[in-house]
């Protein structure tokens, strides 16, 4: 009988939120996951406790995604851990909440470095890995994507970009056996969504054509999905995990 090769993900921004709920999902799949954090060093520290209790080993990894230097001396650790890298998850995010009147460029520039310019670093940097090899990148994105969402312009135009950024990245790294996608979850239920709106479950869910928002294992099982071997020739692809919130039009008319 043949071993399998350890199969060896990368999931930043994993201390909490939707990045904790994909590495987590990924575990339960039979992947080891490296857990990237910037600040949340407690919270990387129990995803990491929680991938090994299901059997998978675990890497608690700090670097800041918008880092250039960061983010290649987190790819040489690696490589030294685990030998390499199968599959990417960029997940790592900030968000601002301001109207665009007076939205500060601090912060403007902070959302676009972390959101959009670190998941160019990290794909540049799991690509010159994995074009030998092949292997997966899959990006977070949002309904931010394609709908105007007010007083959030910076994250509306780092998410858009994302999902501009995988299409190119798709293109043009699929010659190596690389897949690019982009997993945009809707309305989730996390701890920032909760901060918004204590009754956010309530808010949203009766917009949503399926009637709920979205939870963590909903984005985590697209992203399952995505990693998976049924998905060998998807590429360039966004999969929106919203419900069918983002494909609703204003109806004027009872249905």
């Amino acid at each position: 009988m043949v071993k399998q090769h350890p199969k060896f993900a990368l999931v930043t921004g994993a201390s909490k939120g939707v990045g904790r709920g994909i590495a987590l999902g990924l575990a339960e799949d039979g992947w080891d996951v490296g857990v990237n954090y910037l600040r949340d060093k407690d919270g990387a520290e129990s995803t990491a406790s929680r991938i090994c209790a299901v059997g998978q080993r675990s890497w608690v990894l700090q670097a800041d995604v918008g880092d250039s230097e960061q983010v290649r001396s987190l790819f040489e650790r690696l490589v030294e851990l685990a030998g390499g890298i199968d599959l990417l998850v960029n997940n790592a995010g900030v968000q601002t909440w301001s109207p665009l009147l007076d939205l500060k460029e601090s912060d403007w520039d902070r959302t676009i470095r972390t959101n959009l310019k670190g998941t160019f670093l990290c794909t540049q940097q799991a690509a010159r890995l994995m074009r030998h090899t092949g292997g997966r990148i899959i990006n977070i994105g949002s309904g931010a994507n394609k709908a105007p969402l007010p007083n959030i312009s910076d994250y509306c135009a780092s998410k858009g970009g994302i999902q501009t950024f995988t299409v190119v990245a798709a293109v043009e790294l699929g010659r190596y056996g690389i897949t690019v996608n982009c997993v945009a979850p809707g309305t989730t239920e996390i701890e920032r969504t909760r901060q918004e709106d204590p009754d956010y479950a309530g808010v949203w869910g009766p917009l949503t054509p399926l009637g709920r928002i979205g939870h963590v294992e909903d984005v985590a099982n697209a992203v399952v999905f995505l990693a998976g071997a049924k998905a060998d020739f998807i590429t360039g692809q966004t999969l929106y995990v919203d419900g069918g919130l983002w494909s609703q039009v204003p109806w004027v008319y009872d249905t």
